[in-house]
């Protein structure tokens, strides 16, 4: 499946952002980019000054679209992520936005940016919001008593959507390029876990962490099977946290709830590089290390079942 990197064209003065809409649903049409985080709700920080605060942009997210003719992944770098922001704030665009990409607004002003450069004491943290490493974050004000009362507060709206346009660059995946964006992945959620893992045991040097074994058969033999993948590809696929991982589940070792957190949110972002049958693609390898789908699958019901204990 093609892979499309939308970039900033420097030379054409209406590449960027015009604008950030509030949502429920995200839509795209041609190289016009109007799009919503899936999985990353707003955070009401302040509800009496009414402020808002969510992702605007995450880099190399890979998000799904498709249109009549194909079915194709879009992204932006790290790069176009920071640029993007940069351009939105110096064409003071702060006081543009829409909602669903339809009706023009007043009274909302975006009075916060930042790009997230640490993920365990970033401000997003303090209201629960999870995002990685170079996540274009933006705090909303909304002095319009109609959206507020009638689409934050009943939640039809949940979450922000950019409205720009972009250019594209075609390209088909490489296994090098895939191996260093998932490897790029692995590193935040290796990073992410080791600093909870100091905080914890910082708040209490006697803390036994409460660890989970029952992920079921699959797990352990994706886990083996991308071992042995990684192996016929002389060891060029998997990263030294992508070992440890792999091992640990083939040999159906106890995880936390925390290790349990990163596979879910790596697996979400790694999916899109997976691909069935192709037993030398690094992505499909990555994945497998990781335990694949059925790991995906319990990973999601495991923290459900931890949160209403």
């Amino acid at each position: 499946m093609d892979i499309v990197e939308l970039f900033i064209d420097e030379e054409n003065l209406e590449s960027g952002i015009d604008a950030i809409s509030v949502v429920e649903s995200p839509a795209i049409e041609s190289d016009f980019v109007a799009l919503k985080n899936q999985e990353i709700k707003l955070a009401e920080i302040d509800s009496e000054k009414r402020i808002l605060m969510g992702p605007a942009l995450i880099p190399n997210k890979p998000i799904y679209r498709r249109n009549e003719e194909r079915e194709y992944y879009i992204y932006f770098s790290k790069g176009t992520v920071k640029k993007a922001s940069e351009l939105f704030l110096m064409r003071g665009n702060q006081n543009n936005s829409t909602l669903e990409h339809q009706l023009p607004l007043t009274g909302l002003s975006v009075v916060e940016s930042w790009l997230v450069e640490d993920v365990t004491h970033d401000k997003t943290k303090k209201y629960g919001l999870e995002v990685p490493l170079g996540t274009w974050m933006v705090s909303m004000k909304v002095n319009n008593d109609e959206i507020w009362n009638d689409f934050v507060k009943t939640g039809k709206v949940k979450g922000f959507s950019i409205e720009g346009y972009f250019a594209d660059k075609m390209q088909r995946p490489k296994d090098s390029t895939i191996k260093d964006e998932l490897a790029a992945i692995e590193e935040e959620e290796a990073e992410y876990l080791l600093n909870e893992i100091k905080n914890v045991l910082k708040e209490d040097n006697n803390l036994e962490l409460e660890s989970y074994s029952d992920y079921p058969d699959s797990v352990k033999n994706n886990a083996k099977r991308g071992l042995k993948l990684n192996e016929a590809v002389n060891n060029k696929c998997a990263t030294q946290v992508g070992k440890v991982r792999a091992q640990q589940l083939a040999q159906g070792k106890p995880i936390s709830e925390e290790t349990i957190k990163r596979m879910y949110s790596y697996l979400s972002r790694a999916e899109a590089y997976y691909k069935p049958g192709d037993n030398e693609a690094c992505g499909t390898i990555s994945f497998l290390l990781w335990g694949g789908k059925s790991a995906k699958t319990w990973a999601e019901s495991k923290l459900k079942q931890i949160n209403k204990d």
